[in-house]
């Protein structure tokens, strides 16, 4: 079934995805901050996945897309164990999983990587942000943020703010990962363009060399923007998860 599903979790909240069943490894798309898997990325990732046959996982965290919550709730945390519960119930606990991040959704790939151990079969970062709480925080507002209160920042993607929690940014403080070697071992490729206005194309470098894995590789885009959802983008998304060690061939 491919329609939007729903998991109640146990305090009440209702999670949306979309899964198709089939071979594995199993694709598992994270979103960004604030985006869903209505998006073009996830989408194209799922329906290429489909017609070869491949297990695809598609979700929406708390208080983004069709899940229920308040988004002002949500955390690195939280998020990351709603992906654990829809990759138990959908995908179950032995098929190895490839985990595709997009921007904040890169910065959890690595947390739910690391949770999953050895069924991780690989990580596809696209424009993947680690740690910008940290980076990509003035000293101004993680004053403000510290102190208990939202900041707000103009969004070149719509028409309201986008604002950044203090919960929020006070659990991305604790899970931060570029500071010491991240415990992952499975092949990994980040991908990033170059003309990114929202992730410096550097922050693919830094993880890069903290992560442990000897099998990882950085592709820059040299006119690549933040959102890497062009069809040439794209389609260097799906060549390269098809390219990864494992991946079934048509």
């Amino acid at each position: 079934m491919t329609d939007t599903q729903f998991h109640a979790l146990p305090d009440g909240c209702r999670l949306a995805y979309r899964f198709t069943p089939g071979s594995g490894p199993a694709l598992v798309f994270l979103p960004g901050y604030m985006s869903d898997m209505a998006g073009g990325k996830a989408t194209a990732l799922f329906d290429w996945a489909r017609e070869r046959g491949q297990a695809c996982l598609l979700l929406d965290y708390s208080g983004c897309g069709e899940s229920s919550g308040d988004f002002a709730d949500g955390t690195l945390s939280r998020w990351r164990g709603e992906v654990l519960a829809l990759i138990a119930l959908t995908i179950g606990d032995t098929t190895p999983v490839v985990l595709v991040g997009s921007s904040m959704g890169g910065w959890l790939m690595l947390l739910v990587g690391r949770e999953l151990g050895g069924r991780l079969a690989g990580l596809v970062g696209i424009a993947a942000a680690p740690d910008f709480t940290e980076w990509g925080t003035s000293e101004a507002d993680k004053a403000q943020l510290a102190a208990g209160q939202t900041v707000y920042e103009d969004n070149p993607y719509g028409p309201d703010p986008t604002p950044t929690h203090p919960g929020f940014w006070q659990d991305g403080q604790r899970l931060r990962q570029l500071d010491t070697a991240i415990p992952i071992d499975c092949p990994v490729r980040l991908l990033h363009g170059q003309c990114d206005g929202d992730v410096p194309w550097e922050i693919a470098l830094r993880t890069a060399g903290a992560l442990r894995s000897p099998d990882v590789q950085v592709v820059l885009v040299k006119d690549g923007e933040h959102r890497f959802s062009r069809d040439s983008d794209i389609d260097l998304i799906l060549r390269t998860i098809a390219a990864l060690p494992g991946m079934p061939q048509p």
